[in-house]
């Protein structure tokens, strides 16, 4: 191992298995964020459009359940981040603050982003070019 690797190892493997396990929980809820909250609630309106007949009320089924995922899912990725720089200052590590559940937002959405891409360019079946425009 050079160097920088071997310092990164052992900042690693210094925050313990149990503040990698919260780090990769809270990469899961920020994926679940992304995507499986979109999607699910997605599957959810059409399945009470399909029962009721109405656009509005599935809707509004979508957005209120959007909504209140979206803040039980915040508050437990709060909870966890708290629970990880706990465990780094009882380690005799430094506190950062929020930062890691920004750095596990961020690469969570950058994640669903790619994943995106590459369901939509070779997947969803939709030219990634407008091919009909008549030109």
């Amino acid at each position: 191992m050079n160097g920088a690797r071997a310092k990164s190892f052992r900042r690693i493997t210094l925050a313990g298995a149990s503040g990698v396990l919260l780090v990769l929980i809270m990469l899961g809820g920020g994926l679940l964020l992304w995507v499986g909250v979109p999607v699910g609630w997605l599957y959810v309106g059409s399945q009470v459009q399909g029962e009721t007949g109405s656009l509005g009320a599935a809707l509004a089924v979508m957005m209120a359940g959007v909504l209140v995922s979206i803040l039980v899912i915040v508050a437990v990725l709060g909870r966890l981040n708290h629970r990880h720089s706990e465990l780094r200052v009882a380690r005799g590590l430094d506190d950062h603050g929020q930062t890691a559940l920004e750095a596990v937002m961020t690469v969570s959405a950058g994640i669903a982003i790619v994943g995106f891409g590459v369901w939509f360019l070779f997947f969803s079946g939709a030219s990634p070019l407008p091919t009909g425009l008549g030109i």
